[in-house]
């Protein structure tokens, strides 16, 4: 059995989906996750499955170009190999970090070496860079784990500094506290 993992980037259009998963079923992948979002008009997924057999990945990149190239996508395709995957984990606590602020360049490069610097990974990103000075056009939100043994002080201290530098808001909760408040 082999994991492959597939990235699929082109213009948005009805029925991506349907094709790249139907050409991934007739070769035999199961797929495990799927990570799919629309960036202005742009398609963007990443797929992980697991195949029965050992079908190179340049077989698979070719199938899935050929019986989807009406939609003009372009494909990524590596073997992950047959090993189990094995999750690298911390102690950690998932934390939202959003910033409202005028766009300008330089803005998640900042955001990013700061929380790298602090040891915080970053497990999702979304931002909506609409331009102009209305920072409510803006926003960028950053899903984070944030390792229990760090000076919390500090890394806030840190984000309201980058923040005045960068001429951002910056807030930060705990996500469960987050997603009480932004419940619908």
């Amino acid at each position: 059995m082999n994991k492959i993992i597939i990235s699929v980037l082109g213009k948005d259009r009805p029925g991506i989906i349907a094709a790249v998963t139907k050409v991934m079923f007739e070769q035999a992948f199961n797929i495990e996750d799927v990570s799919q979002t629309i960036l202005q008009n742009q398609f963007s997924g990443i797929f992980i499955a697991t195949g029965s057999g050992n079908i190179p990945p340049e077989e698979l990149t070719r199938a899935l170009e050929t019986d989807t190239s009406e939609f003009n996508l372009h494909f990524h395709v590596r073997d992950l190999g047959t090993n189990k995957v094995t999750w690298t984990t911390c102690d950690c606590e998932p934390f939202i970090i959003t910033t409202r602020g005028p766009d300008r360049k330089g803005l998640v490069a900042g955001i990013t070496a700061l929380l790298a610097a602090h040891n915080v990974n970053v497990t999702q990103l979304q931002a909506a860079f609409r331009g102009g000075d209305d920072p409510n056009k803006n926003i960028m939100i950053y899903e984070v784990d944030i390792p229990l043994d760090i000076d919390q002080t500090s890394l806030r201290r840190a984000l309201q500094d980058k923040g005045r530098e960068l001429d951002l808001q910056i807030n930060i909760q705990h996500k469960n506290i987050f997603e009480a408040i932004n419940r619908i």
